[in-house]
């Protein structure tokens, strides 16, 4: 089955996160949607050569483009992937059942209303929360629901006048204390509604007030030592928290709501939509912009504000921004939310363009391999106002214990990348006793004298993996050569991982977010010069510990020393061995050898 290079270029890039995808034909239209737990997974196996549906080859076969969103969970993509299934209608999907057959909360629009799990939507008889597929979900918020307010379950068409008038009788749920007698009035109309509203506010999420009342009430029994009153409490209350962190493709609080990623990255402006309608994910779109001046960025996303939602077709009033835009319709209400469930809206949009940033630099990495050194290359460079590129960088580091075995390391790095050919190893010549510093001179100076005797390719920079310590020595010896080589350092926390990058004489700490991509790269360097000397260290004192007298023996080797060692245990006890027990083991000949060289007194 033949790929096209742009469908192998998504497949590729495509993220191992949950998320819906969608098939799009050459005419721009969508032919299928689909959901995964693993996105790069799923959507690849579409296009393996064993597919034995013909279905499934002739949908393959018609795919000339590929979207996708990425979303929270399983759950999230799932409720994504009806929406879309809905509003689109592929022709290559089985339409899935509406969301009706999922069950929802139902508050009754009656004078006293009732609140119960239904799979049946009918507006005009009460308002509908959900749907909900976290299984046995809806039923635990009823039972929450129920626990703290006593609400009727009856089906009688109860009327404030006809409770005044003695009209209806509580029944058994009222003795048992699983209704709060509103029909005989033991509960008056303002209370019950009240009730109700804080009901609202639980199924919607919004119950913090709810909640803080009930860690009050459960601090209060706890001190009066009402413990199993305060469990019973605390138990309503983790309800309650436990129904406040659903999933925000599920949420109705946020009706119709246009909400937008942004992020910049190297020239290239990526702004995300996530069109949110009825409380439900139903449309999603990335656009590009290269910057061509030093546009601001509130500007490029009024731009890019009003490019979307004419693209969309959007005239929904309320927009979710990460910041304010430089322009925005005097119609629109923008908010930057911080909490809740619209933050979590905004951090999926922010997710969504990240994502599709990684994706596109993947995608031209995979083009053009060198375009990610050049990159990194190009960051550490302006980060450190070199006057050219660092396409050749020297890393060294120190290994020793307690002085002994001293050695040092030198790896290299070209357009990013170990150069493993052009690594060096040192055994410290002129040092006695662990200092670093004084090594670290010694193998510099070395290095690069020999470099120029030989006429060699200097570094365009040095990374020292210590702290200014190790810079000043660096300098000292480059100093000494009359040599100028840029030096830079490599600061490890106290968990021994990359934490900062130094500069300068005196040195000064470069920012570096941890995330970014030259910070990583640096991690690489110091971690590949670390091992590299602490390998080399490892083996040369593994060597000196297995050292032995008998190795300094001429014509004994190795088959002769693992007898006498098997033996004697110990060069100190086959010292004390007579002639005779030798010859024994070993034969008059090789015993002699053994014997006279420990007893040269004898052999003289």
């Amino acid at each position: 089955m033949a790929i096209s290079q742009h469908i192998k270029q998504i497949l590729d890039s495509l993220p191992e996160r949950p998320g819906v995808y969608q098939h799009l034909n050459k005419d721009g239209d969508i032919i299928y949607v689909g959901k995964a737990k693993n996105l790069k997974r799923r959507v690849s196996s579409y296009f393996q050569k064993d597919i034995d549906s013909l279905k499934t080859r002739q949908l393959v076969s018609n795919i000339a483009d590929i979207h996708y969103i990425v979303v929270a969970s399983e759950q999230d993509a799932f409720l994504l992937e009806n929406n879309l299934i809905k509003k689109y209608q592929p022709y290559y999907n089985i339409l899935l059942k509406d969301g009706k057959s999922y069950p929802s909360v139902c508050v009754t629009k009656e004078e006293y209303p009732r609140v119960f799990k239904t799979r049946h939507i009918d507006k005009s008889k009460g308002e509908y929360y959900g749907p909900f597929t976290y299984g046995n979900m809806v039923d635990m918020v009823l039972e929450l629901i129920h626990d703290l307010y006593p609400l009727r379950t009856c089906s009688l068409q109860l009327t404030e006048k006809g409770v005044e008038c003695g009209k209806y009788k509580v029944c058994l749920k009222y003795h048992i204390k699983k209704c709060c007698g509103v029909c005989e009035n033991y509960v008056n109309r303002e209370t019950y509604l009240r009730y109700i509203d804080e009901v609202r506010k639980i199924i919607r999420g919004d119950a913090r007030d709810i909640a803080r009342d009930m860690l009050s009430q459960m601090n209060d029994l706890s001190r009066e030592m009402r413990f199993e009153e305060a469990q019973e409490i605390k138990r309503k209350y983790d309800l309650i928290e436990k129904f406040n962190s659903k999933t925000i493709i599920t949420n109705t609080t946020v009706k119709d709501t246009d909400v937008f990623g942004y992020l910049e990255d190297n020239g290239v402006v990526y702004v995300s939509v996530l069109r949110i309608h009825k409380g439900s994910i139903v449309q999603g779109h990335i656009v590009e912009y290269k910057k061509m001046l030093d546009e601001d960025k509130s500007e490029i996303l009024a731009h890019a504000i009003v490019d979307l939602r004419e693209r969309m077709s959007s005239l929904v009033s309320d927009v979710i921004v990460p910041f304010l835009p430089d322009f925005i319709d005097e119609n629109v209400k923008v908010s930057i939310p911080t909490q809740g469930d619209r933050k979590r809206l905004l951090d999926l949009a922010m997710d969504n363009v990240r994502q599709h940033a990684l994706d596109r630099k993947k995608q031209a990495d995979k083009l053009n391999p060198n375009q990610r050194a050049v990159r990194i290359l190009t960051n550490l460079q302006n980060k450190l106002g070199l006057s050219k590129l660092p396409v050749v960088i020297d890393s060294f580091d120190n290994s020793n214990i307690q002085g002994t075995n001293a050695v040092a390391a030198c790896v290299v790095f070209r357009m990013a990348k170990p150069s493993k050919s052009e690594y060096k190893r040192f055994n410290i010549k002129t040092v006695e006793g662990a200092d670093d510093y004084a090594s670290m001179r010694e193998v510099v100076y070395r290095k690069y004298k020999q470099t120029l005797d030989e006429s060699g390719e200097l570094p365009d920079l040095i990374l020292a993996d210590g702290g200014i310590g190790q810079m000043h020595a660096i300098k000292d010896s480059l100093d000494a050569l009359e040599i100028d080589i840029p030096v830079a350092g490599l600061v490890k926390d106290s968990h021994h991982r990359t934490a900062s990058l130094l500069y300068g004489f005196p040195p000064q700490e470069v920012q570096l977010r941890p995330t970014e991509e030259l910070f990583l790269f640096l991690t690489q360097v110091q971690d590949e010069v670390h091992r590299f000397a602490i390998t080399f260290h490892r083996n040369k004192r593994s060597k000196s510990q297995i050292h032995s007298e008998l190795d300094d023996i001429q014509g004994v080797g190795g088959v002769t020393k693992k007898k006498l060692l098997q033996k004697y245990r110990s060069v100190s006890r086959l010292k004390q061995a007579s002639e005779e027990d030798i010859v024994n083991l070993l034969g008059r000949s090789k015993a002699s050898i053994v014997y006279n060289y420990f007893h040269p007194e004898i052999s003289a």
